[in-house]
């Protein structure tokens, strides 16, 4: 089984509910067991200041599915909790926003499909849980620990401790 890192947030109504829904729906089958999560953040919007805040987490996973089959549950979990497929390249409101951050020490870099992520390094509110639960981490592609990433952060959006942890 690999291990993988899915970040999750919501910026609409009950958050914290959102992910928690979130969770149970990925988890539903044998494919995906949660080890351990972050507490939620809530967190600046990343891309758009004029959206409501969000609340993020981040889960740590044993998978057998593949990072496509990952991914393609992530969406289809996205989709069956209202999410629509926007035509627009802004960033907008979510009840769910699911992101695989790393998938063991692969990369993936296919156009549909970039693991790590390809903004991880940039995000203060994905980095932030990550550091509770993985903070010698070393990113494949950039060689450096999530520490270091998050210290060398260029700016630092508002990340504040929100709550407790997913119910797993």
């Amino acid at each position: 089984m690999a291990v993988a890192y899915l970040c999750l947030g919501s910026n609409i109504s009950d958050k914290v509910s959102h992910i928690q829904q979130a969770v149970k729906m990925l988890t539903a089958n044998s494919m995906v067991t949660v080890v351990r999560s972050s507490a939620f953040y809530e967190t600046e919007p990343w891309g758009n200041k004029d959206l409501e805040w969000f609340v993020n987490a981040v889960i740590e996973v044993k998978t057998k599915l593949s990072p496509r089959e990952l991914l393609q549950l992530c969406k289809n979990t996205e989709i069956q909790m209202g999410r629509e497929k926007s035509n627009s390249s802004n960033y907008e409101a979510r009840k769910i926003d699911i992101d695989i951050l790393f998938y063991g020490d692969l990369i993936v870099d296919e156009p549909d499909l970039k693991i790590p992520h390809e903004h991880l390094h940039e995000r203060a509110f994905a980095l932030v849980p990550l550091l509770e639960l993985i903070p010698d981490y070393v990113h494949p592609k950039y060689k450096k620990s999530l520490l270091e990433l998050h210290e060398s952060l260029e700016t630092l959006d508002d990340v504040y401790l929100y709550g407790t942890r997913i119910d797993i």
